[in-house]
């Protein structure tokens, strides 16, 4: 397979067809992949902000002084706390008392059912940030091939015109922004990355505090049966 310098300095008659078709295609400025990377970011950054929101929104900050409550049978007391709240936590809570009267095996199937829909509300848009985070460095690594191709041509070309004086200095400013590409598809991809595992971590307590809020509704309704 010819490297990327001998298809730059070859002669296009010198090239088989699709060779030539691919490099005429590959000739082009890289520019458009740092704006697909931005576009890219501002989704990102975008998507950070509303999740942030939403997290702080829908969660109980008390929820362990609940979760008390609930063991000492407290459950009028816990109902008024919830009033109005939203979140994961409190639709737990608040479904599981409604149902209260039904049984601690019938609140158990409804915490499980309510968690279940709850779930995915908090996972929206957290794939978005994983596969930005996964690909971003192989876009911006695109970008970086494409630039280092068209300095490599424009290696030829200067070859072919006799222009050995500014040789060095084009292909070095063409590789040197060919690079950009990778740094910004990296930029891209670190916060991108942190913020996905920050709402990861954020979700699996979410999702522990209201599983030990449901535990202790059923376990304080089975210990009145008794």
């Amino acid at each position: 397979m010819p490297s990327i310098a001998v298809l730059a300095q070859a002669h296009p008659e010198q090239l088989g067809w699709l060779s030539s078709k691919l490099l005429g295609v590959t000739l082009t400025s890289a520019e458009w992949v740092l704006w697909v990377l931005v576009v890219l970011s501002v989704l990102s950054i975008a998507i950070m902000l509303e999740r942030t929101v939403y997290f702080a929104r829908h969660r109980l900050p008390d929820s362990e002084a609940l979760a008390v409550r609930l063991a000492r049978g407290e459950l009028d007391a816990v109902k008024a706390a919830i009033q109005g709240r939203q979140g994961m936590e409190a639709a737990i809570l608040r479904e599981g008392l409604a149902c209260a009267d039904q049984g601690a095996d019938t609140v158990e199937q409804v915490i499980a059912s309510t968690l279940s829909r709850e779930r995915p509300r908090y996972e929206r848009f957290l794939s978005y940030l994983g596969t930005l985070g996964n690909n971003a460095p192989f876009i911006g690594l695109f970008g970086t091939v494409l630039g280092i191709i068209k300095a490599f041509n424009d290696l030829g070309k200067m070859n072919a015109q006799g222009g050995g004086g500014a040789m060095q200095q084009t292909v070095m400013a063409g590789i040197s922004e060919a690079l950009v590409a990778t740094a910004v598809g990296l930029a891209v991809a670190i916060p991108a990355v942190v913020a996905f595992n920050v709402f990861s971590r954020q979700l699996k307590t979410l999702t522990s505090r209201a599983n030990a809020l449901g535990h202790a509704l059923v376990g304080r309704l089975r210990a009145e049966v008794r």
